[in-house]
């Protein structure tokens, strides 16, 4: 449909542009109207796709700006590593089932979600449901996007929206069999994930504590690399951030639950925010890269309030003990 939009345009404001060039053509308003609707069609073909549903204000990019960073979203879409333009994927993700390739996302409507509705970019990142109806893979962490406020992931559409399109093409998973079959998720999903609901605040806690929880559990999506996962990759949520043997594209990671000998309970709130500040540990060691990643595209982007917010709720979690996956270990 806007493809034939902007070709209509076209015709019809080369038919007005047309008569405003012959010989015969006459003054007046009949003219007048003939030259404003030549001058409006003739923009009709560079309508951006984006616009479809609305034209977003700058106070909903700024703050969708600021949502991008807590959300992590550039880390895992952008290949800087191998000199990749902003947003245009192709990040590896090395895992017990194969690599996956994290896709385009910029505002390209070829390669991107530059042609992607709000309904479809919603059912993306709360139901792990792309526009052509095919199931994502949970290294997604759509898992964590569902209880997001549609709101704050429209305000980050507009904000990718707002950015250079990058035309770059999305690469294959490199998947081992019998992962690489799609239509197994469907099994997955039914196992392990169920939408939503989208975040309440807990009436029982105050609103630092329920900020911090709505960053650390949806936006954030801290359990995604900090929980145990089972054999099919799905979340051990009784053993949520008590550290993990593996993350996609990071390897283990550390307990961030408040037990005193494997996690953080014996951390300071001050010394929790330094770490989500600047990445340096109470031991005087500093996070090793997949945690400066997080620091760097991350934690380091939010305000002091929100940063004092998760370490609130980080503090306040239920301690376990997890001996393999020690909060200070080396190399984290």
């Amino acid at each position: 449909m806007r493809r034939f939009t902007a070709t209509w345009g076209t015709i019809v404001g080369k038919k007005a542009c047309q008569g405003l060039n012959r010989p015969d053509a006459a003054g007046g308003r009949g003219t007048t109207i003939r030259a404003l609707l030549c001058l409006a069609l003739a923009f009709l073909p560079l309508w951006n796709p984006a616009w479809a549903d609305d034209v977003a204000d700058a106070a909903q990019i700024a703050r969708g700006a600021y949502l991008f960073a807590a959300a992590g979203c550039n880390a895992c879409h952008t290949d800087k590593k191998h000199g990749g333009a902003q947003l245009g994927g192709g990040l590896a993700l090395d895992t017990p089932f194969g690599r996956f390739y994290t896709p385009n996302i910029s505002a390209d409507p070829e390669h991107g979600i530059g042609r992607w509705s709000e309904a479809e970019f919603l059912r993306a990142l709360q139901q792990g449901i792309g526009p052509d109806g095919s199931y994502y893979y949970p290294a997604f962490p759509y898992t964590s996007y569902t209880r997001a406020k549609p709101e704050d992931l429209l305000a980050i559409r507009a904000y990718i929206l707002s950015l250079p399109p990058t035309p770059t093409p999305n690469k294959p998973h490199e998947l081992r069999f019998p992962f690489s079959w799609r239509a197994l998720l469907g099994i997955w999903r039914f196992l392990n994930f169920t939408p939503g609901p989208v975040w309440v605040d807990y009436p029982g806690h105050d609103v630092a504590w329920n900020r911090g929880a709505y960053l650390t559990e949806a936006l954030g999506h801290c359990a995604e690399c900090h929980t145990p996962r089972g054999m099919l990759g799905g979340l051990e949520r009784d053993l949520a951030y008590s550290g993990s043997a593996f993350a996609p594209g990071i390897g283990k990671v550390p307990n961030i639950t408040p037990d005193a000998q494997t996690g953080i309970g014996s951390w300071s709130k001050e010394q929790v925010i330094r770490v989500l500040s600047d990445g340096a540990l109470p031991n005087f060691d500093y996070v090793g890269s997949g945690m400066g990643e997080v620091v760097g595209e991350n934690t380091s982007k939010l305000t002091d309030a929100d940063r004092a917010a998760i370490a609130d709720y980080l503090l306040s979690l239920k301690p376990i003990r997890n001996e393999a996956a020690k909060a200070t270990q080396p190399g984290y």
